[in-house]
């Protein structure tokens, strides 16, 4: 896709890497918290007083469709032809903490609007906020678990109409919405095709943390068609 996913930095002889705990219907890893209805439960971990330099959530879904319908075959089996235009589909929940936010943006973004509690309640969002390329890695995690095939997926020439529409905040219940506008298939290469995708992480109020619009080339299921 062309934005940074999660990159795991492991420290094993730190042990680093936060304690993964199951709990009913929910996944505890690190500080990220997953559940059946995207329901936050606690920190999953003691509170630092700030965060490690080189901590970074092992994320680990267990993430589900929540569309009333999913694509006709599996993730594993899905081409080009798959992927219909109109079709609209939707996956959730997963949960952000701050030590989370925190922990991706002393790595990556190190504004304190992302990195320092206290500056960022006296900034203009009253309160600490993810940093947009941590929406992009979280959208991109939901996006590949579900949506992007993963035998046909050939390479992305980029992504459009990239926008960050409100903030991400600690404790928000976070759902992909998928929504593909248009396929085309090749017209120099008849084993592939491209599809459109809006692609978008809404809260629990339906706000758009970040939005996008994806461009996958995806093999043909028929090549000879």
């Amino acid at each position: 896709m062309g934005l940074a996913v999660h990159h795991v930095q492991q420290h094993r002889r730190a042990g680093r890497f936060g304690d993964r705990t199951a709990r009913g219907g929910q996944v505890i890893v690190g500080g990220v918290h997953l559940s059946d209805n995207g329901a936050q439960t606690g920190s999953g971990r003691a509170e630092p007083s700030r965060c490690d330099p080189g901590f970074m959530t092992q994320l680990v879904t267990n993430t589900r469709t929540l569309s009333p319908t999913d694509f006709a075959v599996p993730i594993d089996d899905r081409y080009f032809e798959d992927y219909a235009t109109g079709a609209i589909y939707e996956y959730g929940y997963l949960t952000v903490t701050e030590q989370d936010i925190v922990g991706f943006a002393e790595q990556f973004d190190p504004q304190p609007i992302h990195t320092d509690r206290v500056f960022a309640e006296a900034g203009p969002f009253g309160g600490l906020i993810a940093s947009g390329w941590h929406s992009a890695g979280l959208l991109i995690r939901l996006f590949a678990d579900h949506y992007l095939s993963r035998v046909a997926s050939l390479a992305s020439p980029g992504v459009d109409e990239l926008r960050w529409s409100v903030p991400l905040r600690p404790g928000d219940s976070l759902r992909l919405r998928a929504t593909i506008v248009g396929t085309r298939p090749s017209r120099s290469k008849s084993d592939r095709g491209m599809v459109h995708t809006k692609a978008e992480l809404l809260n629990q109020n339906d706000q758009c943390p970040i939005s996008f619009l994806a461009m996958n080339i995806l093999r043909r299921r028929n090549i000879d068609a």
